[in-house]
């Protein structure tokens, strides 16, 4: 159900019901709220004035409520009316609560009224900075008038609950809320000061999916660090009609046991997010959070009795959500669209520390709390398309032995506008053929070499022990408890490594000793994500991929032999050996790839007039050539020099013109590919006029130097049309091919280069000041007649608390503009004697392969009188023989590269199809 914006009168008519809805419960909010405040002012038997009441609660109860106000600030007149809880026992359970009679609840639900009319018309809330964003929101962290109240701390830990706006409460559907537990009223917030390893029940820590004893089948994370609120909104919103989609799906009957047995499908799923740093984080996306119950501002605490809070974990269960446009999605009873409940945990870290320290909340301490059967990675800004998770999880369930798994992420073309740029295309024919030709191969060997963390899902009981023991030891806040094992004892190499932890993860898990582990691939689970659409973002981003990939696959082929350790059948063995040789032959061509390129480019535009093909005169062929050698040679060079002292950032003119320049001499190429291939196939019909027998024919069309580039150009040409059509998904083909076409020798030339040129940089990043003096420190006490630790916490009375939400749902359904930001790479002496002696050796290593085969018969001295015409012609044969031979070794490895990926696309499509029977749902 979408509650169309204010700015767009349009659009109204899109949802009218929703609308009138809205209209008619906009009229009742305003006597709500005065009654709520009204009633707020009278004196209540069940107000909580004594220090002995808050004794006499079980705090692990999971209906306990933390709010008992012991006294007053100077506006008493505001006193908030009972919490639901009053007059229930300590030792009533959650099944007996279940039984209760309903409760009456206000009628009013979202100010709607407030969203249609905000109160900063006119003014410049829409044009805020990111500045003013950040202090408005550091604003907002005072409270200036509220309750204090005794907060007891478990086992000096503070963890406590907090109304939410009468709005969010009452806008949850009536059949949800029928239970008196503060589920759905209360939001529960903890200042855990503690590492995430030691995050647990043992030490007074808690949640509340533990608490109501529900078992979880299904764990979601979403990981961000500084997204805007449109891309996290994306994928938050995206993530909760998945989640709905899971639970009232009739195809699984797992699901649909689960609900007929009195245990919702909701109840099984929860929903982590967390956000890396709460100073680096885009303050809007707390608006969205906040939106939908899940923050509230001026609730975070600094320190507990003098120790930082590492992380603000937030709890609570909404219906509510807010999609990318922005648009909010409110329920209406009785309709069969609207969204579930979801259990959500928001964890926003304190400082920030890094995508595997966030993954280390996530596993240690969430994961090991409530045990989930599968947990889903899921990067914000990442959009996971219709039944996506329900597709994931339901490859765990029907694979017993299956340990991780991801989908297929394209990119995100906003129905092909962004096409027209031929750097998103090209990206987008990457992802494609990836999807189609490269993860199934992958997964028929039974070890995708990498599960994209932006959307991957794990069997936690898999990746516990050593896998995940391994992947930590890149987290930089683990350095001085590992020692030598840490990021700090480890080399240039090593810390590469974990640029692509997820390769890291998935080597581990595969090769976990006495298990039989596999990974696969999920056609079906879809997701979409932006790609960047400039040079700079491009270069930056490969920047950190290839290194990783590169460093993890040496790291991958090393370490083979752990196979043997693993519980993995003989045959399975078989197809890993198999998959150690792809490898390591694609390792091998990924490493000469500068070289390879280059003698490709030459050889080709060089067999134009030996095979008569000539535009004008030969002396003109060869000077073009010899310019566009020279033109090539020194744009390379120039990435060189970019690359070793410039930011992509800062030199945005010249490497846009190095990918035309390179784009240009990529048509120049396949001009001539083309035309050459045309010649061999000219000479069949003659063959065939000279009796030859088939076999005669076939020998003589594959010779050096044609034969070779035929073979490669139907392999590979033909492999992609053919691949793309059997998946059902060409389309790519005729949107995005020829860019990519124009732009492949730039991903050859421009990205390795500036990726091995910036070795050393693997980005840890800085913890950075602590800035977050706008929240609260809290010092405790012992109550009187006891020992017991409490707090004085202040809170807001609910009429401020609803008067704030107002505003915070202006400002969350505000549209942005996204503004780019410079990052600032780290220097490294020790680092960059690495990555130069790196990359001396590369340029050496694919230096003397191009100058070898261009030489491979050594020098002839010409102006030698005993040197005759016939021996320079001899000489000029045999040259040319030799490197067509190598020629012919590169075309040839590039057709049977291509042929192991047709045959384990043609695998995976037969086994999804075939097997399709065989599946439990």
């Amino acid at each position: 159900m979408f509650l169309p914006l204010p700015v767009s009168r349009a659009r109204r008519s899109k949802s009218s019901s929703c609308y009138s809805w809205a209209v008619r419960d906009m009229k009742n909010l305003s006597p709500s709220l005065s009654s709520s405040v009204a009633a707020s002012a009278e004196p209540s038997s069940n107000d909580y004035s004594s220090e002995a009441d808050n004794d006499g609660f079980n705090v692990h109860d999971p209906n306990f409520s933390y709010e008992r106000s012991v006294s007053f600030s100077h506006i008493d007149a505001f006193r908030p009316s009972p919490p639901p809880l009053a007059g229930l026992h300590s030792n009533d359970s959650y099944e007996s609560l279940e039984k209760l009679p309903l409760q009456p609840t206000d009628s009013s639900v979202y100010p709607v009224r407030d969203i249609l009319r905000s109160p900063y018309e006119g003014s410049d809330l829409g044009r805020e900075s990111v500045v003013s964003l950040e202090t408005n929101w550091r604003r907002r962290q005072t409270i200036k008038r509220g309750v204090t109240r005794k907060v007891k701390l478990i086992k000096g830990n503070f963890i406590t609950e907090y109304t939410v706006p009468t709005a969010v409460r009452n806008a949850i559907e009536s059949k949800y809320t029928s239970t008196q537990s503060t589920e759905f009223s209360h939001m529960r917030y903890t200042a855990a000061t503690c590492d995430p390893d030691d995050f647990t029940e043992a030490n007074g820590w808690s949640l509340r999916t533990r608490l109501y004893n529900r078992e979880t089948e299904l764990l979601v994370a979403v990981t961000s660090y500084n997204e805007d609120k449109t891309l996290y909104a994306r994928t938050l919103h995206g993530v909760m009609m998945n989640v709905r989609d899971i639970c009232k799906t009739k195809k699984s009957k797992y699901w649909r046991t689960q609900a007929e047995a009195g245990s919702p499908g909701w109840q099984k799923i929860v929903v982590v997010l967390v956000v890396d740093g709460l100073e680096a984080m885009d303050k809007s996306v707390l608006d969205i959070l906040a939106t939908v119950g899940i923050y509230q501002d001026g609730v975070m605490k600094k320190q507990i009795d003098g120790k930082p809070t590492v992380a603000h974990i937030f709890e609570y269960t909404t219906q509510l959500s807010v999609d990318a446009k922005p648009n909010l999605v409110l329920p209406q009873d009785g309709d069969p669209s609207n969204l579930v409940p979801v259990q959500i945990i928001f964890v926003l870290k304190a400082q920030n520390q890094k995508k595997i320290n966030s993954h280390r909340w996530l596993f240690n301490a969430i994961g090991r709390m409530l045990v989930p059967e599968v947990c889903i990675l899921i990067d914000a800004g990442t959009k996971p398309g219709r039944k996506s998770l329900y597709y994931l999880w339901e490859a765990f369930y029907n694979d017993p032995h299956l340990g991780g798994c991801c989908g297929e992420i394209h990119a995100m073309i906003k129905g092909g506008k962004k096409l027209l740029n031929p750097l998103v295309a090209s990206q987008n024919f990457e992802y494609k053929m990836s999807n189609i030709l490269d993860k199934p191969t992958e997964s028929m060997f039974g070890y995708v070499s990498v599960l994209p963390g932006a959307f991957s899902a794990y069997r936690y009981r898999a990746i516990l022990g050593r896998p995940l023991e391994q992947y930590f030891h890149g987290d930089h806040s683990l350095a001085e408890r590992l020692g030598d094992k840490g990021i700090n004892g480890m080399s240039i190499f090593q810390k590469n490594m974990f640029l692509a932890e997820d390769r890291i993860l998935c080597f581990e898990l595969v090769a976990k000793r006495g298990e039989r582990w596999t990974l696969t691939y999920v056609k079906p689970s879809k997701a979409e994500t932006d790609v960047p659409e400039s040079a700079a973002e491009l270069i930056g981003q490969r920047r950190r991929w290839l290194n990783g990939s590169f460093a993890a696959s040496v790291y991958a082929l090393v370490n083979f032999f752990r196979f043997y350790r693993s519980g993995h059948g003989i045959f399975r063995m078989l197809f890993f050996h198999l998959q150690g040789l792809y490898n390591a032959f694609s390792l091998f061509f990924s490493w000469f790839a500068l070289a390879n390129l280059w003698l490709t480019f030459s050889i080709i535009i060089d067999l134009l007039p030996s095979q008569g093909v000539v535009f004008g005169s030969v002396v003109l062929i060869h000077w073009i050539n010899f310019g566009l050698k020279c033109l090539y040679l020194g744009f390379l060079v120039l990435q060189f020099v970019l690359a070793l002292g410039n930011r992509p950032k800062g030199e945005r003119f010249a490497y846009t013109l190095t990918l035309w320049v390179y784009a240009v001499l990529a048509v120049y190429l396949l001009v001539c590919s083309f035309w050459l291939t045309s010649l061999a196939f000219k000479d069949i019909p003659k063959a065939f006029q000279r009796h030859k027998s088939t076999m005669e024919i076939v020998t003589s069309f594959f010779n050096p130097p044609l034969g070779p580039l035929v073979a490669a150009m139907i392999s590979t040409f033909g492999i992609y049309f053919f691949a793309s059509f059997l998946y059902g998904d060409p389309w790519h083909m005729f949107t995005s091919f020829i860019p990519y076409l124009c732009l492949a020798p730039s991903f050859i030339n421009v990205l390795n280069v500036y990726a091995f040129c910036n070795l050393h940089d693997v980005s840890w990043g800085t913890k950075g000041s602590d800035k977050a003096d706008a929240l609260p420190s809290l010092k405790s006490r012992t109550s009187l007649g006891n020992d017991e630790l409490h707090v004085e916490d202040t809170t807001r009375i609910q009429e401020d608390i609803d008067a704030a939400f107002k505003e915070t749902v202006t400002r969350a359904l505000q549209k942005i503009k996204s503004a780019e930001g410079n990052e600032k790479p780290t220097l490294d002496d020790e680092n960059r004697t690495f990555r130069t002696r790196l990359v001396a050796a590369w340029m050496l290593t694919n230096g003397i392969l191009a100058v070898g085969i261009e030489n491979i018969n050594g020098w002839l001295n010409i102006d030698d009188e005993n040197i005759s015409k016939e021996m320079i012609k001899d000489f000029e044969e045999h040259h040319s023989e030799k490197r067509n031979n190598y020629f012919a070794f590169i075309l040839y490895s590039t057709f049977l590269l291509s042929i192991v990926r047709l045959i384990g696309c043609l695998w995976y499509w037969l086994g999804h199809n075939l097997c399709r029977c065989c599946r439990r749902n």
